[in-house]
């Protein structure tokens, strides 16, 4: 149930895109191509084992999850309610 000017389903949509944008860019952050023996952030050399479990990857374990941790989620509100738009 919509309401408002907001048509039925609505809502659901909303949840359906920002799901969409979360996958979108989960993939787009999956290395892809041949990976590095170095790490690009501190020079360490990768694991074999990493490298083996990840075709790709470009960053060790330690830098990989400071990167992490720095990543913004979503730059994108889509939920439109007050509490969330006053933050």
């Amino acid at each position: 149930m919509a309401g408002g000017w907001a048509r039925d389903g609505a809502v659901q949509d909303q949840i359906d895109d920002t799901v969409s944008d979360a996958v979108k860019l989960a993939r787009a952050r999956i290395p892809a191509g041949e990976g590095e023996i170095h790490c690009q952030e501190c020079g360490e050399e990768i694991p074999e084992a990493r490298r083996r479990a990840l075709p790709g990857a470009r960053t060790c374990v330690p830098c990989q999850s400071a990167l992490d941790r720095s990543a913004a989620f979503s730059p994108y509100n889509r939920r439109g309610s007050k509490d969330s738009q006053l933050k």
